[in-house]
């Protein structure tokens, strides 16, 4: 008997959604409401043309832009309401009439520049002419490229540069075949000690005196 009741249950669902859908009314719109729009974009003050004005259907998804001339063209419906709008000028509206008789409409959009108000700028001179000189001393102005080129010319800067740039690849390799030189020439006996050569030592002291060993 449940097995029963289970399928007068789903055949009446069935049936609902059978009823629900062939109720369902597709909008259609007729071909007589359909208005191609088209014209031109342009400045109030120059009639020039404006590339790029966004032409959009307020209220829906479609637009369409202006060509470099300031022409565009858009298909729209009787009743809608379209906007114009671009950066640096108020924004206008066009409404397509509900009454139009045919399948055309044409616009010539006139745009006007949007005023941008910027806060009040007072300058005000220096109260003497002592502390005009003052400030001017104290004004730090940047060193420009050449300076900080004469400034790293000095013996100092030149041994940190030296010291915190990395070696490149051909200098890798040359010290890497020293080395191996070294090695190789001093094969099967010990190589000489620096500590008894006065050339290492007289380095090793001019070096001691340029502070090549102090710490950074």
């Amino acid at each position: 008997m449940a097995k029963f009741y289970a399928h007068i249950l789903f055949f009446g669902l069935l049936m609902v959604g059978f009823t629900a859908k062939s109720q369902t009314v597709t909008r259609v719109i007729p071909a007589d409401t359909v208005v191609q729009l088209y014209g031109i974009v342009m400045t109030s003050d120059s009639l020039q043309g404006l590339d790029g004005v966004s032409v959009s259907v307020v209220g829906q998804r479609r637009g369409t832009i202006t060509n470099y001339q300031g022409v565009f063209s858009i298909a729209v419906l009787k009743g809608d309401a379209v906007e114009f709008s671009y950066i640096g000028y108020k924004s206008q509206r066009v409404k397509i009439p509900v009454s139009l008789e045919g399948t055309e409409f044409s616009v010539i959009q006139l745009l006007v520049s949007d005023t941008n108000y910027l806060p009040t700028t007072i300058i005000r001179p220096r109260p003497s002419r002592a502390q005009f000189e003052r400030d001017f001393v104290k004004t730090e102005i940047p060193d420009d490229a050449y300076e900080m080129a004469r400034q790293n010319l000095e013996e100092g800067k030149r041994v940190a540069l030296m010291r915190s740039l990395p070696s490149d690849g051909r200098e890798a390799v040359n010290y890497t075949l020293r080395n191996q030189a070294y090695k190789y020439s001093y094969q099967g006996q010990l190589p000489p000690q620096n500590i008894f050569n006065p050339l290492a030592w007289s380095e090793f002291i001019k070096a001691w005196k340029r502070g090549d060993y102090k710490k950074q």
